[in-house]
């Protein structure tokens, strides 16, 4: 992606705070459904939720992982396409932890030019180096090895996160709040609320 996508660095906070919660509504309300045998038989399956919640968990990944804030988008963009791939293995709190260190990594892999090995990421998801592998290659597998996005994918998704992030995390004081938006162009630019 070119730097005019790039998002800003006092942003991430607010996003991750915004995916996370996105992620838990979704894993929440997919709880309840009955599970097949293919639910039950997934690699991201855990047999516990994990104790730590989704939001810490991306703030964990964010703090470690040092990737790209465009990799938190590409990441996003992955989860969707593999819930869309894989309607037998809906998103829940039993495997989105799983999917979101797996979806982190390929994305770090795919986007930026440094990025951290298996074995690191296995410790920063608290995983092993093993089922850090097994689950990349699943996740690649199951996208299809569909890991390329557009531009215009990109903007769409980074326009739909702005606007939902504006909706349901208002910015706490008209002082001095720096957001970003695509203007109709589809170019991101920087905007100072004062």
């Amino acid at each position: 992606m070119s730097s005019e996508l790039e998002i800003p660095d006092d942003v991430m906070p607010r996003m991750i705070g915004f995916l996370s919660s996105v992620l838990e509504r979704v894993a929440e309300s997919n709880d309840g459904l009955l599970w097949s045998e293919a639910q039950k038989t997934s690699i991201f399956h855990g047999l516990t939720r994990p104790a730590i919640s989704i939001r810490c968990y991306m703030e964990r990944i964010f703090k470690y992982a040092k990737c790209s804030p465009s990799c938190f988008v590409v990441a996003y963009i992955y989860l969707d396409r593999f819930v869309h791939k894989q309607p037998m293995l809906p998103l829940n709190s039993f495997n989105v932890h799983r999917l979101l260190i797996a979806s982190v990594l390929v994305s770090a892999k795919f986007m930026d030019d440094i990025f951290y090995n298996n074995a690191y990421y296995a410790k920063v998801g608290g995983i092993s180096r093993v089922e850090m592998n097994l689950l990349e290659v699943d996740f690649l597998f199951g996208l299809g090895f569909q890991l390329n996005v557009s531009t215009t994918t990109y903007r769409h998704y980074c326009s739909y996160l702005q606007k939902e992030m504006l909706l349901h995390f208002p910015p706490l004081s008209r002082s001095r709040n720096i957001g970003f938006y695509v203007d109709d162009q589809g170019s991101t630019q920087h905007q100072l609320a004062v």
